[in-house]
């Protein structure tokens, strides 16, 4: 038996960025000295909630498939469907009903979305004035969403049948919300300016 070598990865221009540029000012700014105490990208979750579109506790198919159409196509890796776990009256959704889906992405994936993000989606979003920087939870994850897909190139919206939302949370590992906020914009993050 012979061995196969390891496929090389080619890291995008935003991962380069942030392990050559990004982490060494982080060491400088808030003094960490030991690497395994820096801050990394851990994953990025895209997540759609669909229990609107519940009939009858059912979902209509044309409205999953697009929906798992639009979170496959943005990512490139396939997306779960999640269920309710508790029945909430007033958004007349019942415990086990498929409300929502998500994806996860790491490592090289999670990266060429982060571009694409910053290049390509949000230059597209109407009328943009910057994503607010108060989204982060204690950890330094950060929250934001887009209210329809047609910001991402990918999504050809002549073929569209249902148009919708999806919210993006960028987990980190070792951080606080300064950290957090500080690589970000390091990375090119158009948070809003103080004066808008």
């Amino acid at each position: 038996m012979t061995a196969t070598a390891a496929p090389t990865r080619i890291k995008t221009a935003l991962q380069e960025k942030f392990e050559k540029e990004v982490l060494p000012k982080v060491k400088e700014k808030f003094g960490i000295t030991n690497p395994m105490a820096l801050p990394r990208l851990e994953k990025v979750v895209i997540n759609t909630g669909m229990g609107k579109q519940l009939e009858n506790n059912k979902l209509k198919p044309e409205i999953r498939d697009a929906v798992l159409g639009t979170l496959a196509a943005v990512s490139g890796q396939k997306p779960v469907l999640l269920t309710a776990k508790k029945s909430v009256a007033n958004f007349k959704v019942r415990e086990g009903a498929t409300s929502a889906a998500m994806v996860t992405l790491r490592r090289d994936r999670m990266w060429s979305l982060l571009q694409r993000v910053i290049h390509l989606a949000i230059p597209r979003v109407k009328d943009f004035r910057g994503l607010k920087d108060t989204s982060f939870d204690k950890q330094g994850n950060y929250s934001f969403g887009f209210s329809e897909q047609a910001v991402f190139p990918e999504i050809d919206m002549g073929k569209v049948t249902f148009s919708h939302g999806m919210h993006i949370n960028i987990s980190f590992r070792n951080s606080n919300p300064a950290i957090s906020r500080f690589v970000l914009a390091e990375l090119g993050w158009p948070f809003k300016r103080e004066d808008s």
